[in-house]
């Protein structure tokens, strides 16, 4: 995809700078412990901004790397198609997208652990995630190919898998991986998109019912 700067300025800035913030504040645990999301203290304290702060705060490199590749690969694509179709304001509702997607990826968290001090998340896995779903929304049909499964698989087959496994992750509770961050950030990306262009919506519906992978 031959892309210039300025057709995904929104997502290359973000990534900027997300990456220059997740960075300088790595190894400083005091700026992490007030930015981070943290139910308790929105809940107990009305540090509201909690909810969007914790998307520029990664814990370690890997943590960062791997949420601003996925934002590239499905942010491009989103920002390509938002802009598309709404030549005026579309780069304004991709941001919003990705901006309302983190504070929407963590209410079910906040309803759940908002009289738990001890809980804590920070990334950008939410808002990533209403971008990759937004995405899939728009081109359900788009292979998609990750290190787990080099053979590329369509992308609307991709998301069921996703949320199943992000649901399912996250009854376990076995790691510190925002599971639920992810499940409802994509279930919010479907909806915002769904709902600033309703054809998108039938469109999905007509691709994946008439769709039929290569043999």
């Amino acid at each position: 995809m031959d892309v210039e700067f300025k057709d995904a300025i929104v997502t290359i800035c973000l990534i900027v700078f997300t990456s220059l913030l997740s960075i300088q504040t790595m190894k400083n645990q005091s700026i992490k412990y007030k930015y981070m999301f943290n139910a308790y203290a929105i809940h107990k304290r009305r540090e509201w901004w909690r909810f969007f702060t914790h998307g520029v705060l990664h814990a370690d490199y890997q943590h960062l790397i791997f949420n601003m590749i996925s934002l590239a690969f499905f942010g491009i694509s989103a920002e390509l198609y938002f802009t598309g179709m709404f030549p005026l304001y579309g780069k304004l509702l991709f941001l919003l997208l990705y901006v309302l997607g983190l504070a929407a990826s963590s209410l079910y968290s906040y309803s759940k652990h908002k009289d738990n001090m001890y809980y804590n998340a920070l990334g950008a896995s939410g808002a990533v995630s209403a971008v990759m779903f937004s995405s899939i929304l728009m081109n359900p049909t788009s292979q998609i190919a990750t290190m787990y499964m080099p053979v590329g698989m369509p992308a609307w087959v991709f998301g069921i898998v996703y949320l199943i496994i992000s649901s399912v992750m996250a009854r376990r509770g076995q790691d510190n991986i925002g599971h639920d961050a992810h499940f409802w950030g994509g279930v919010f990306g479907l909806i915002f998109t769904g709902i600033i262009e309703p054809s998108l919506v039938t469109d999905f519906m007509d691709k994946v019912t008439s769709f039929s992978p290569d043999l």
